[in-house]
């Protein structure tokens, strides 16, 4: 067993290279490490067995040629030919001991480090769909290879490695492609605005800007801003278009590895599902397995807000303005309450009466046509009531940008939907732009749980296990740290009020700053951040503070915090992912390795990193990713939250007890004390956020449930198509006209003795059915009562007869093509009919929503009712496509078709 036996490392994950004398650890160190943890013993001690038979190959793998050990892929591929997915998967668990053995031993040569014992635990958690926590610092990067390749192996098989930004992809894929590379796999790298494939040796020339990028770090020192550039660097990253990082061109075969940004797989997902072209499409359908790294971030924080890809739908933006003017109008409190626990705006009595006398109407809830009033009110209302500038929000050059409310970075690019960002717009007297409908759209929660295979890493999951299981049906299994925690976390200091807090705060960092030890600030949003510099600089405390215009600065700004001296201001959780290190990163150069270990150890002995928290977070998960900065590896570090009874959770979540305490505690506003009650009172104000927070999702969740099982079903139909194998155009289109004939017949009237008003009625409306499929020259309502006079009105008959006049005319129609030609028409016409129609159908889903959640009102359940009538819409939805197809398949010509198209299928 390879371990690192220097006690100075301050990354044994990073494992440098050592004598095989000190290499081997005896497999009963493994116990003792495992023994620690409570209440998972029987789990971890099964996969204690199974590392024990990895250890024992370590020997003998070892012994193996470079190319002696490459050709273990071929070896183990060879074993899945011809198995079917149960058959696949019994074969992975056979072989699973000599395949993690092997990708130690590569790892080992590729890049010098060796997974050590609790990492191989990892490893199996994640071949086993789990989620494995592992605490800051435990090598998470070194442990997705060990599952990634195995579930590689079958031919069929792509491992996406889900990371929470384009950064963190690309470091892995460079780093860690070297393993897979050396091992014959292909890696690729997907995230917004460019892809990679890996080769390895590369290195982007000075020009190649999308790898060698120069930024500008905005540092604070002194109240004065300095300019720092970083050139970033990422070696064996080739660009290329976003197909070639999912797909092998040159030899035919899909990516075995992609590093990916968790959103943008979702984006493709819906991308692909609107390819015009095969040639469109980018993701590999089938046996995929998702590794996602910093699982509950992705899976948990970002549930709330589905994926959506939006087309520009044109509406004024007069209404938007003239709304905005209507709110401004009113006075909080008296005609509109703030519920801030629930993220909702409410209309009082006398708010409801004003504004439906400025809008000239009696009932605005009581009328079916009052939606679109309803939708416009209530986005101006929560604009102005629940969204505030520099908070969830900034203004930039004239626009918009969303902060992202669980790292503080700034969401350049996305709007938020339902008109709420046009009523911003509004409300900031800026331009505002064209609404969007939505074009495609899925939750998280249904996108993940597409995968065959799902399974992920955290330092902190398991105060979100019961949710993990619920929605996504993974369970959480704590991996023991290879290192005792020895961190010092101290019981949160209260003060009455938040400038009390922040002037102690302040004096507290100038007295830890004097001694070197290097400090770490987290504030939960940007306005905090910005107070809590400006006092900084009054106090004369250089310092940088971290606003994250892009994940590049925040990587090397946090690899910097853990230096003497420093004092980092950071807001939320900014830089996830990238470890501090004390006394900063760790050079490659031997020359500065020397003057590195030297403050490395003075850091150390100064109590290593003081993580500060300047107040708790709606999430007990967050603060603890937060304390999880200090002391990782077995590092010394210290932790201290600093609270007041003003802060957000108290002040909304804690009922009148804040209040009581402000008036009882007799202290001055910049002294604290240490109250267990206070505390108390704090976890449980985030137990209810966290459980409000959780209902938003299940909410989210819930609605998206209904919609997934159409969209699975359009999506497949939509494939089938597409794809073109195996497609008989007659065949499909002898369906979809038979279905025409039978509505045709369904709504002929008998002819009566005389003809009477209700009769021409009834003619009329069949006239417009038929005039919708072909003109009138060609079909027309002499022609229907024709067929049916000749078949004594027997419907069924009737409706053969028409189907096949139909069939006639479009062959007729067509005479000039063959039948690849006609193949290409038809599937074109049908793509075209299902996008038309689904987005439409999306935004009557949207109202229908709208229009659902007030039926508690007549005692109703809104999502029952919802259920039943969007599954009355789908029904619709279908035959309108398959009439669709009908009144356009006549009119199609061959140049209408994009080019290609017909070359292509």
């Amino acid at each position: 067993m390879t371990v690192n036996s220097n006690n100075n490392s301050s990354n044994p994950a990073q494992n440098t290279k050592i004598s095989s004398a000190n290499a081997v650890q005896k497999t009963s160190v493994i116990n003792s490490i495992l023994s620690s943890l409570v209440g998972e013993k029987k789990e971890i001690n099964k996969y204690t067995k199974i590392v024990d038979q990895i250890v024992a190959l370590e020997k003998s793998i070892a012994s193996l040629s470079d190319s002696q050990l490459k050709e273990k892929t071929s070896y183990f591929r060879a074993m899945f030919q011809g198995l079917d997915a149960k058959a696949t998967e019994n074969k992975m668990t056979e072989i699973l001991p000599e395949a993690f053995a092997v990708v130690r031993e590569a790892s080992w040569r590729a890049i010098g480090k060796k997974q050590f014992p609790v990492q191989l635990i990892g490893g199996l958690v994640l071949h086993d769909g789990r989620i494995a926590e592992m605490k800051t610092g435990e090598g998470k990067t070194y442990v997705a290879p060990l599952a990634a390749y195995l579930n590689a192996l079958p031919a069929k098989n792509q491992v996406h490695i889900v990371t929470v930004n384009d950064y963190l992809a690309r470091v892995g894929a460079s780093e860690i492609g070297e393993v897979f590379d050396f091992l014959g796999m292909t890696v690729g790298v997907v995230q917004p605005n460019s892809s990679f494939y890996f080769k390895s040796g590369y290195q982007s020339s000075d020009q190649d800007d999308k790898l060698r990028e120069i930024n500008r770090v905005d540092t604070l020192v002194d109240g004065e801003q300095q300019d720092n550039k970083a050139v970033i660097d990422v070696k064996n990253l080739v660009p290329c278009d976003k197909k070639r990082a999912y797909w092998n061109d040159e030899t035919n075969q899909t990516i075995d590895i992609v590093y990916a940004v968790n959103s943008e797989l979702g984006f493709d997902y819906l991308r692909d599902n609107m390819a015009q072209t095969k040639d469109e499409i980018n993701m590999k359908s089938g046996q995929i397995m998702a590794i996602v790294d910093e699982v509950d971030s992705i899976l948990i924080d970002e549930a709330r807000t589905p994926l959506i890809i939006s087309s520009q739908d044109a509406s004024s933006s007069q209404r938007y303005r003239q709304f905005s003017k209507l709110v401004n109008s009113l006075n909080p409190a008296l005609h509109y309450t703030v519920d801030e626990k629930r993220k909702n705006v409410l209309l009082t009595e006398l708010g409801l009466e004003k504004v439906e006398g400025m809008l000239g109407i009696k009932h605005l809830y009581g009328e079916a046509n009052n939606v679109v009033l309803i939708h416009h009110i209530e986005q101006a209302l929560k604009a102005k009531g629940l969204f505030h500038r520099e908070k969830e929000y900034v203004v930039q050059d004239g626009e918009i940008i969303i902060v992202d409310e669980f790292t503080g970075r700034l969401m350049y690019g996305r709007r938020f939907n339902q008109g709420l960002h046009q009523a911003i717009e509004a409300k900031e007297s800026l331009e505002v732009q064209a609404e969007s409908k939505t074009v495609a759209t899925i939750t998280y929660q249904n996108f993940f749980r597409l995968y065959t295979k799902l399974c992920g890493m955290t330092g902190t999951a398991s105060t979100e296990s019961e949710e993990l299981f619920q929605i996504y049906k993974e369970v959480v299994v704590t991996i023991p740290t290879n290192r005792p925690m020895i961190r010092q976390d101290f019981i949160d200091k209260i003060f009455k009020n938040e400038h009390g807090k922040f002037t102690a705060l302040v004096r507290d960092v100038a007295t830890i700053h004097s001694t070197g030890q290097p400090i770490l600030i987290g504030t939960t949003s940007i306005d905090k951040n910005l107070l809590l510099s400006k006092m900084l600089n009054e106090a004369k405390i250089p310092h940088q503070v971290l606003n994250a215009k892009n994940h590049e600065q925040e990587a090397r700004i946090i690899s910097g915090a853990g230096k003497r001296d420093a004092v980092t201001l950071a807001t939320n959780i900014a830089g996830r992912g990238v470890d501090i290190i004390l006394g900063g990163s760790r050079p490659d150069d031997e020359a500065d390795k020397a003057k590195w270990l030297q403050e490395h150890e003075e850091v150390k002995s100064l109590g290593g990193l003081f993580v500060i928290g300047t107040e708790r977070h709606e999430s007990r998960r967050i603060d603890n990713q937060l304390r999880g900065r200090s002391g990782r590896q077995g590092d010394k570090g210290k932790s201290q939250f600093y609270i007041s009874l003003e802060d957000y959770i108290l002040r909304v979540f804690g009922g009148d007890k804040p209040m009581y305490f402000s008036k009882a505690l007799p202290m001055a506003d910049d002294e604290s004390i240490q109250n267990r009650l206070v505390s108390t009172l704090v976890e449980q104000a985030q137990k209810k956020i966290e459980g409000q927070n959780y209902d938003i999702r299940k909410h989210v969740t819930d609605y998206d449930d209904v919609i997934s099982k159409q969209r699975s079903v359009i999506y497949k139909k939509r494939q089938i198509i597409l794809d073109g194998t195996g497609f008989d155009w007659k065949s499909e289109m002898d369906k979809v006209m038979y279905g025409q004939a039978k509505i045709i017949i369904t709504n002929l009237p008998p002819k009566p003795k005389k003809e009477d008003g209700k009769y021409k009625a009834q003619l009329e409306i069949l006239v417009k059915i038929i005039a919708n499929i072909l003109p009138e020259t060609k079909l027309n309502i002499n022609d229907v009562q024709a067929i049916a006079t000749r078949n004594n009105y027997n419907p069924t008959k009737s409706t053969l007869d028409l189907k096949n006049k139909l069939m006639e005319l479009l062959e007729t129609e067509w005479a000039n093509y063959d039948d690849r030609t006609k193949s290409a028409m038809t599937r074109f016409v049908m793509i075209g009919s299902i996008d038309q129609l689904w987005t439409e159908h999306l935004a009557t889903i949207d109202h229908l929503q709208d229009s659902t959640r007030l039926r508690y009102i007549a005692q109703k359940d809104p999502l029952t009712e919802f259920k039943e009538e969007a599954m009355s819409l789908f029904q619709i939805l279908l035959k309108e496509i398959d009439t669709e197809v009908a009144s356009v398949i006549y009119r199609v010509k061959l140049d209408m078709i994009p080019a290609g198209f017909v070359e292509e299928n």
